[in-house]
């Protein structure tokens, strides 16, 4: 082989390496970049995994923490609208506050039975969602002292602070009242809390 041979040999192996090494670089770099990239997104996902295992583990010690204040409430909220358990506790409220004898006490409209239009939960007629507490409903309930038989008004205020505080006539949202020479007819809306 003559030197000339050789020399445009050993240039186009010599191109031939460039070239390869140039090749070699930007598949690496094109390798080191998606891993990168996949590294990043591990990354994110580990950290948001953290987050999620932080949260959790927060989240049980808050369900053991409340737990309890979990019962109490199962114990206050009445779990179903028994009208019978709430004339009788209307009633006896109203017996111990001097009230003998109640004109009337209404509930709203059952749609239960209907024969049009969806079919709703036994449970849950005549209640209506309480708004930004789910699972809790509201039975509206009428009581009424009609002007007939008017009740003296310290008997009236007693009453009321009486259903207040008893567990299924938990508030009192409306209130007509007549008065008449220190006695007084009313009209009360009485709101019951209901957690089925």
């Amino acid at each position: 082989m003559k030197a000339k041979q050789l020399y445009f040999l050993l240039v186009g192996v010599l191109c031939l390496l460039g070239i390869g090494l140039f090749g070699l670089a930007f598949g690496t770099n094109k390798l080191l970049s998606n891993q990168a990239t996949e590294l990043s997104k591990l990354r994110a996902d580990s950290d948001v995994l953290t987050s999620l295992q932080t949260t959790l583990a927060r989240n049980k010690k808050d369900i053991i923490k409340y737990s309890d204040l979990n019962k109490i409430a199962e114990t206050i909220v009445p779990q179903d609208k028994d009208q019978a358990e709430a004339v009788r506790e209307i009633v006896s409220l109203a017996a111990q506050s001097g009230i003998p004898k109640l004109s009337s006490i209404t509930f709203p409209t059952s749609t239960l039975g209907a024969l049009t239009g969806p079919k709703t939960n036994p449970n849950l007629t005549q209640l209506t969602p309480v708004v930004g507490m789910k699972g809790v409903y509201l039975l509206q309930i009428t009581v009424t002292q009609d002007g007939s038989t008017k009740v003296p008004y310290n008997n009236f205020i007693t009453f009321l602070q009486k259903l207040e505080q008893n567990r299924r006539t938990a508030q009192v949202s409306a209130i007509t009242v007549t008065p008449e020479k220190g006695q007084v007819g009313f009209t009360l809306i009485i709101n019951e809390y209901i957690k089925p």
